[in-house]
């Protein structure tokens, strides 16, 4: 009979093993995006879903079983982080074992075809060259909430894949004060205070430069480029072979300014959060992030509390206007800051400002529910995007492009992950708030440009642990108490009341809508 301890080191080599593989998996999906001929397409989804198939059969092996079922009826004699890794495998072990390695091959392949379907789409702005293989995705989704199982709604299935334990019920209190709240804050605002002008960052910066000053950014925050590095993608995003190899991608656009910095910084932060884990528990669930929420919370506090702040700024203003001495000759910081952090809807969510940002995600978590439960059709999904647009941000969407195509992720079939951009937005506010409280001269250290009093303390209290706790129980270990919407609202009241010099008594009155 093995030893306990032999047990365990079986079950992290086997771990590891499937980890191996999910990495390669991940680096080509990387590269489908950033490098891969469009050629290559048919043959790398078939590679992908060879791939997909060998980790889904390592992760639902008897073998694997054997040892969590041997190795959770003796946790008590292991240390606090093993015992913890073994329940967390367990859980997983019993949702993957629901799922037939047929259905994550067809899965598997319907995503390489959709994502290269959109990309098509998008450049034709044609939402119809995409819809079949989006009906595929979701029909293929819709059967896998049937494998897992549900209580209440098919949705909580997949919500569950990326924020464990959210549900349709609290996510509808959630956005409900969303649409409540929010809706409000912004018609005060724009009712009662006078807009800057921020057509200076329409003006021409140079994609090489442009490029350049991204790189100072990151490496400002503390990402390490000789354990990451940065490439250009259609859609911004942040994929992580190990806490050694993080790669982000990035967006440029000659007229526009912020897409580039916005896509840094929130990009950034995602990838800070993956360098800082654990790599002694790699391919084991301590070495893994708490959750998309989580995940989010740290790309949103470093885009939105650092990256929109005047510190920031001040910190890198002037770096900046050497870069664009034409573009931003005639502007003054007070300007920059003002004009980066004006309220409008727009059509884009990745550029919208922090408070028509939620009602951006509002409308996804909607028509994900919707497409989920049967009650929105794909062949429906652009009119009804654009019906929601116009209802809620008096928006007219001109094209599928920035429209029902601008988001990479049902094309990754990656259903219930928006929430967690909400959710990670309020998580950000509350941990900002504590790290304040923490550190009296953080927003001093980062008019310095100093970030690494703010890194260390999310190293500390949030990404050395993993998965250890779930969002909730994280956020009271740091904060004291659960997630609490105030923190947000109040925020942002207190930041666009100075923006906008608007009384904090105006920005807190009830409006009828």
């Amino acid at each position: 009979m093995s030893t306990l301890r032999t047990k365990y080191e079986l079950y992290v080599t086997h771990m590891r093993k499937i980890q191996d593989v999910n990495s390669s998996i991940a680096l080509m999906h990387w590269d489908n995006e950033v490098n891969a001929p469009i050629k290559g397409v048919k043959l790398r989804g078939q590679q992908i879903a060879t791939l997909s198939a060998v980790a889904h059969d390592w992760s639902t092996s008897s073998e694997l079983e054997q040892l969590l079922t041997s190795l959770y009826s003796q946790r008590h004699a292991l240390s606090e982080n093993e015992a913890r890794n073994i329940e967390l495998s367990l859980e997983r072990f019993n949702t993957e074992k629901k799922l037939p390695t047929k259905f994550i091959k067809l899965f598997s392949a319907a995503q390489t075809n959709a994502f290269h379907s959109w990309l098509k789409a998008r450049k034709a702005k044609d939402y119809s060259i995409f819809k079949n293989d989006l009906k595929i995705i979701v029909d293929l989704l819709k059967h896998k909430t049937d494998l897992i199982g549900y209580k209440n709604h098919p949705y909580d299935a997949l919500l569950n894949e990326f924020e464990k334990g959210a549900t349709v019920k609290q996510l509808d209190v959630l956005f409900g004060n969303i649409r409540n709240e929010l809706v409000v804050l912004a018609k005060n605002i724009m009712d009662n205070g006078n807009p800057s002008d921020k057509e200076f960052l329409k003006r021409h910066f140079d994609k090489k430069k442009q490029w350049d000053f991204g790189i100072e950014l990151l490496k400002q925050m503390g990402f390490d480029f000789e354990a990451g590095r940065q490439d250009i993608s259609e859609h911004p995003f942040t994929t992580a072979f190990s806490s050694r190899d993080v790669r982000v991608t990035t967006r440029i656009e000659e007229g526009n300014l912020l897409e580039l910095i916005g896509g840094c910084v929130h990009e950034g932060g995602h990838a800070l959060y993956e360098m800082g884990l654990e790599s002694e528990y790699y391919g084991l669930p301590l070495g893994m992030a708490t959750s998309l929420g989580i995940h989010e919370s740290q790309s949103r506090l470093w885009e939105n509390h650092v990256g929109l702040s005047l510190s920031y700024w001040k910190a890198n203003f002037e770096s900046m206007k050497k870069l664009f001495p034409v573009a931003l000759g005639d502007v003054t910081l007070i300007q920059f800051y003002k004009a980066i952090n004006q309220l409008a809807p727009n059509c884009l969510r990745t550029v919208a400002d922090e408070i028509h940002y939620h009602l951006h995600v509002l409308i996804r978590y909607e028509i994900e529910k919707g497409l989920i439960d049967g009650s929105i059709e794909v062949e429906s999904l652009e009119e009804i995007w654009n019906q929601k647009y116009k209802d809620l941000l008096g928006i007219v969407v001109p094209h599928s492009t920035y429209g029902v195509l601008q988001d990479v992720h049902w094309a990754e079939g990656l259903f219930g992950y928006f929430p967690t951009y909400s959710l990670g937005s309020l998580y950000a506010a509350q941990f900002f708030a504590k790290a304040s409280e923490d550190l009296p001269d953080l927003q001093e250290q980062i008019s310095q440009g100093n970030m690494k009093g703010l890194l260390e303390w999310l190293r500390t209290n949030i990404h050395q642990y993993g998965k250890k706790y779930d969002s909730e129980e994280l956020c009271k270990r740091i904060t004291g108490e659960g997630l609490n919407f105030k923190y947000f609202i109040d925020y942002a009241k207190e930041k666009y009341s100075h923006i906008y010099n608007i009384p904090l008594d105006v920005l807190n009155k009830e409006i009828e809508i």
